[in-house]
């Protein structure tokens, strides 16, 4: 690349914010240059700078955020006369000082066409109140100027570039009606739809399914070819980001710790930090198996991924029978005002192990585990737990199920009530089914005795002093009393998952993202459940937090003996979690198998490819 090509020059760039009274320094001298047509990647756990980076790059930093020093110099745009002491001249051309932009007027003439952002969450970023096709369309008509027949058929025809099926139909859908992957997809269209000369993909594909995210990687990176477009990667992904980008920045705690050749520095890691992220990354879990058996180096996956595999029971905790979920589509033409989301599905989840269940957005997993987890009624169809139809439970057999029945979903902040502090999060379960209560203790003695586990040493006690007519001593008393009880349960769930006893005083709010993740698990353990749903529960994470994660749910396994059903888009984490796996395509299952053999010899087109469209799958890692 010649000087002349450069888009973006940043150079030391410190970034401080204002935290009730104390001041966090986010960025701590950057500096970095993005050129023209070159896709660059920014990796880094959370936390380290790389999403403040980009919040700056586009005027959108926190009121109580500040730039203290360095210039961040963009040189696709013309001078505006009008405000002269925020442009340059120097060697690459004219450029826009953009640490300088402090009105929106002017931030109005980078955003969009010179410089747009893709954003990960799509929730907060899309209008609830508006349809997928008014938003789409917002964004072509302020800058293309399109209005009316032209316009419509300008969002149809990006609806189609980024795989949102059924545009015609789609467009007049809101977000909620939108899958997560399909209202990241809308989120996509947004950020392409101006052309920009800069885009900020800021993890634009952490909540799609493989194959969807390596369409619309395919997409950008025609887009960067055709047009010139310089691309700037955010992303924990490190498979993603040696696939995609030519250049890698890795950074950590505000500051960049490694840059080059992106798959020189994925090979030949040099700083500590990055030798962490490579080896953490689930993504290039598959890459390191392979890599390990052509170099014939004898590694177990164990070894390789931590996995905790190799459980022999065949008993199953779960059985699914000819499950079927039909829904109703508002506004669809008669005869065609159904959908069927799962057709026929039958599969078993074995006591002690983890069934993946993978495929695409819009395949039926997550509503397949919404019926299991009672949240959906089945249209056709059975589902067993521990040998009973479900379906024939009464609703206090049903409540009852909740304390073997657990889920931790995607979102943590979304499935956790921001008004109650850790405590209470932990602490709800708990109060609702009379933890604490001689009650309880007979109902978890008798499942104890009937599962084979070990009941908690307080539950013997109250129940042998009640069945021998004694009354408690003011001391036992105190040890027994229900409210005691609930708070050393939560200090002992706190512990489980490697969390500080001093976070129970603590909001949601005040966690990161992977903390957050471990009180929902801490959560669903509270009851001491036998089966736990993990709908994309590893997700939304950074790599290191992932790995952590994924490794806290090994040990909770072994430890409890806990069954998993695990739905995921990732296939690379499943290669490191799952025992067995079902595959799940248009609603219909269309392959079962171990992990192994599934990786190893896919039956199915549709599994290969997904297997296939793994970001860093094919690397020749260094071992």
């Amino acid at each position: 690349m010649t000087e002349n090509n450069t888009i973006l020059s940043i150079r030391d760039l410190s970034v401080r914010f204002s935290l009730r009274g104390r001041v966090l320094h986010a960025i701590r001298g950057l500096s970095l240059d993005v050129h023209r047509g070159e896709s660059l990647a920014i990796v880094g756990e959370s936390g380290c700078g790389k999403s403040v980076l980009n919040k700056n790059l586009i005027g959108l930093l926190d009121s109580n955020g500040f730039i203290d020093e360095g210039s961040i110099r963009y040189y696709g745009m013309e001078k505006d006369e009008s405000a002269p002491d925020l442009y340059g001249q120097d060697e690459n051309g004219v450029y826009a000082d953009l640490a300088k932009f402090k009105k929106e007027k002017d931030w109005l003439r980078v955003r969009g066409k010179e410089v747009c952002m893709i954003l990960q969450d799509p929730m907060t970023s899309l209008n609830p109140l508006k349809t997928i096709g008014a938003q789409i369309g917002e964004a072509i008509r302020l800058h293309q100027g399109l209005r009316g027949k032209a316009l419509k058929e300008a969002v149809l025809s990006i609806m189609r570039d980024v795989r949102i099926d059924n545009p015609e139909r789609r467009y007049k859908q809101y977000p909620h009606e939108f899958s997560g992957g399909m209202r990241q997809r809308a989120l996509i269209a947004i950020g392409m739809a101006a052309h920009p000369k800069l885009l900020i993909a800021d993890e634009p594909t952490s909540a799609l399914d493989v194959t969807v995210q390596r369409r619309i990687l395919d997409h950008l990176g025609k887009l960067t070819a055709e047009m010139g477009t310089a691309v700037l990667f955010i992303t924990h992904d490190l498979g993603l980001a040696a696939e995609r980008a030519e250049q890698l920045v890795v950074m950590h705690r505000g500051r960049i710790v490694e840059s080059g050749p992106a798959l020189e520095i994925l090979q030949h890691p040099q700083h500590p930090y990055t030798k962490r992220l490579v080896s953490a990354a689930p993504s290039l879990a598959s890459a390191r198996i392979e890599s390990a058996h052509k170099q014939g180096i004898s590694v177990t996956d164990e070894e390789l991924t931590g996995a905790g595999k190799g459980a022999t029971s065949t008993d199953a905790i779960i059985r699914v029978e000819g499950l079927t979920k039909e829904f109703d589509i508002r506004g669809a033409k008669k005869g065609n005002d159904t959908f069927l989301a799962v057709d026929d599905v039958s599969f078993e989840l074995r006591r002690g192990t983890t069934l993946a269940v993978v495929g695409e957005s819009g395949s039926g997993k997550s509503t397949a585990a919404n019926m299991i987890l009672q949240l959906l009624e089945p249209t056709a169809g059975k589902i067993f737990f521990d040998g009973v139809d479900t379906s024939t439970m009464s609703r206090t057999e049903l409540f009852h199920l909740r304390r073997r029945l657990q889920a931790v979903f995607q979102n943590p902040y979304g499935s956790l009530d921001p008004m109650y502090s850790i405590y209470r999060l932990i602490e709800e379960p708990l109060k609702i089914h009379g933890y604490g209560t001689l009650e309880y203790a007979k109902q978890e003695i008798a499942r104890a005795e009937a599962t084979g586990r070990e009941p908690e040493e307080w539950m013997t006690k109250l129940v042998e002093a009640s069945e021998g007519s004694r009354t408690l001593s003011a001391a036992e008393k105190r040890e027994l009393n229900p409210k005691k009880l609930r708070v050393e349960r939560a200090a002992e769930l706190l512990d489980m998952v490697a969390l500080p006893r001093s976070a129970m005083r603590r909001y949601p709010n005040e966690l990161s993202g992977g903390q957050r993740q471990r009180v929902a698990v801490a959560r669903a353990l509270a009851l001491n459940p036998e089966v736990i749903v993990l709908d994309e529960a590893v997700s939304a994470l950074d790599v290191l937090v992932q790995n952590q994660i994924l490794y806290l749910l090994n040990d909770l396994q072994a430890q409890l003996g806990l069954s998993y059903l695990f739905i995921t888009h990732d296939l690379a984490v499943v290669r490191q979690i799952a025992d067995d796996v079902i595959v799940m395509e248009k609603g219909k299952l269309v392959e079962a198998n171990t992990t192994d053999e599934l990786f190893n010899n896919p039956v199915e087109d549709y599994t290969r490819e997904l297997i296939e469209a793994v970001p860093g799958r094919n690397i020749q890692l260094n071992l």
